[in-house]
């Protein structure tokens, strides 16, 4: 009989609180991605010194490191700062006072790329099959790149010729409609998906990721035709998460080459993506006389002053004033 004394376990390592407390806030993989990346890179540009042996001069450093070496936009740089500001706050408990002086980067103001009517329909026409149906979906709803991407056939009302889009940005559901134009191709897009989960389910395969721990509570959802990715990828892969394997969204990744190469063969000389078809969206409606208000909530902005850019991209030349060189 041995009188050894039991090895206390390791503590977690840094970046695997980050992670858990990360997934206990339910934030989304891709904002975790961001965080852990972020920090780590905090830590090894201090030359791997420990967050709790550094304070406001070190963190101010990386940012500016990140401002004048990587010349990145104030947007990048904020998400940096927000990403310590989590490790110091949520992971090391360290609510220390510098950390609510330090000064974000000034996010320039611009004014959103938007296609006229005419432009979208050059951009849609030399687009076909799943993504130009994605594209048109995007023109038509102002869903956001992702939303779209993630839609499940549930969503889907084509009684009511709506979707609902959930867990947006800010993890909130809204209502947008469905545009009747796209009903018959969608519903043709649905009757192809559905034969291909019909030989996933035959595979045992058809599992597919579900949110808030919703597989454990509905233990055979995850296998249901409703919870299936309207916009599949072509191949199985594994959940950084679960370390499943199974068929994910389509990448979106996909999508935007494909409209970058729609809007260059188009010949139209904006910096056109995805996201443009939300601006113009929205832009066109407050042209044919809808409320403000109307497409607020269409596009899920909490505040009507986000949805305000859009009337100064309505108005022509410098603020609707004729050119005294015109008159």
């Amino acid at each position: 009989m041995t009188n050894e004394t039991p090895v206390a376990p390791q503590p977690p390592k840094l970046l695997d609180q980050v992670r858990d407390r990360l997934r206990l806030k339910h934030y989304s993989i891709r904002t975790e991605t961001q965080y852990v990346q972020w920090i780590r890179r905090f830590i090894l540009f201090h030359d791997k010194r420990h967050p709790r042996d550094m304070g406001v001069a070190e963190l101010e450093a990386f940012l500016t490191h990140l401002a004048v070496e990587g010349r990145v936009a104030a947007s990048t740089q904020n998400q940096a700062l927000s990403a310590l500001l989590f490790l110091y706050r949520e992971v090391l408990a360290i609510n220390l006072p510098w950390l609510d002086n330090v000064v974000r980067a000034k996010t320039p103001q611009r004014l959103p790329v938007v296609l006229t009517r005419q432009e979208v329909v050059s951009v849609l026409d030399g687009m076909s099959g799943v993504y130009g149906l994605m594209a048109r979906l995007l023109y038509g709803t102002g869903m956001r790149l992702m939303e779209c991407v993630r839609l499940r056939v549930k969503d889907v009302d084509f009684e009511q010729a709506e979707i609902l889009i959930r867990d947006g940005k800010g993890a909130k559901d809204r209502v947008t409609m469905l545009p009747q134009s796209l009903v018959e191709a969608l519903r043709a897009h649905l009757k192809i998906r559905q034969c291909l989960y019909e030989e996933d389910r035959a595979k045992g395969m058809a599992s597919v990721y579900l949110p808030d721990a919703l597989d454990r509570k509905y233990p055979n959802a995850a296998v249901d035709w409703a919870w299936q990715y309207i916009f599949n990828s072509g191949s199985y892969s594994i959940d950084p998460r679960s370390g499943a394997e199974r068929r994910h969204h389509i990448d979106e990744k996909l999508l935007q080459r494909a409209v970058k190469k729609a809007v260059v063969a188009s010949g139209i000389a904006k910096l056109a993506t995805p996201h443009t078809f939300r601006h113009s969206f929205a832009t066109h409606l407050l042209q044919s006389g809808y409320d403000i208000r109307t497409v607020q909530e269409l596009l899920g902005h909490a505040d009507v002053q986000t949805t305000m850019i859009y009337t100064h991209v309505l108005n022509r030349g410098g603020r609707g004033v004729v050119s005294p060189l015109d008159v």
